[in-house]
């Protein structure tokens, strides 16, 4: 593969290609009730993207019984495991990926879910034919907005952070990418306003994989 002349484009999951942002959030209050914490839907919504470790750190503080953080993590990811076979990819996720592939960018998805949450969203968008690869959470050490799930996504890739666009929906998303050296397109699709995105240094922001499709020749995708 030459890294002169290949390109990648790196896709998010969650609220990015299939629509499971409020699935989280939800999800994420009532574990957090269950270990006696009442935290509030919007600053649960705002964290959403980040792995579970940070997640839980950014929303409870660092003065928490860290002692509780396995079983919160534990009671999310049982909690969210209800919804693993009735998931719904965005309208237009698919054939964004198909379009994004066909100009000639290898199809590389990053995600802070876990493996299995992961082959839940791979099942519900139904992309197999394009997507070159996958890294998930299991894959590295530090979760969003720390780099390395972007890094480890253009090391499957086999391209340079210059030759990729990153495709997500959260402010954490952006940061991450940021810190890797690749741009980043935000979608609004996971509900995060766009002013935030922009503050964060979003590259380009879309309505939703629809939006984003229509103008993909226009975008900082175009080959």
């Amino acid at each position: 593969m030459s890294a002169d002349r290949d390109r990648a484009a790196l896709f998010d999951m969650d609220g990015t290609l299939v629509d499971t942002n409020y699935l989280h959030v939800v999800t994420w209050w009532e574990a957090f009730r269950q270990a006696g914490h009442i935290v509030p839907m919007a600053e649960i919504h705002r964290s959403v993207g980040m792995g579970s470790d940070k997640l839980i750190g950014r929303l409870l503080g660092d003065a928490r019984d860290h002692r509780q953080d396995d079983e919160i993590s534990s009671a999310h990811k049982a909690l969210y495991a209800a919804y693993s076979g009735t998931l719904a990819p965005l309208d237009g996720a698919a054939d964004l990926l198909r379009a994004v592939a066909a100009r000639g960018r290898r199809i590389i998805l990053a995600t802070s879910a876990d493996g299995k949450e992961l082959a839940a969203m791979r099942s519900a968008l139904d992309a197999e034919d394009v997507i070159a690869d996958a890294t998930s959470a299991d894959d590295v050490d530090a979760s969003k907005p720390a780099p390395d799930l972007v890094e480890q996504a253009l090391d499957r890739a086999g391209v340079p952070a210059r030759h990729a666009v990153f495709v997500g929906d959260t402010v954490w998303d952006v940061r991450a990418a940021a810190r890797a050296g690749v741009p980043c397109i935000a979608l609004l699709s996971g509900g995060i306003p766009r002013a935030e995105l922009e503050r964060a240094g979003a590259a380009a922001v879309y309505q939703d994989p629809v939006d984003l499709l229509s103008s993909v020749d226009a975008s900082p995708l175009r080959v």
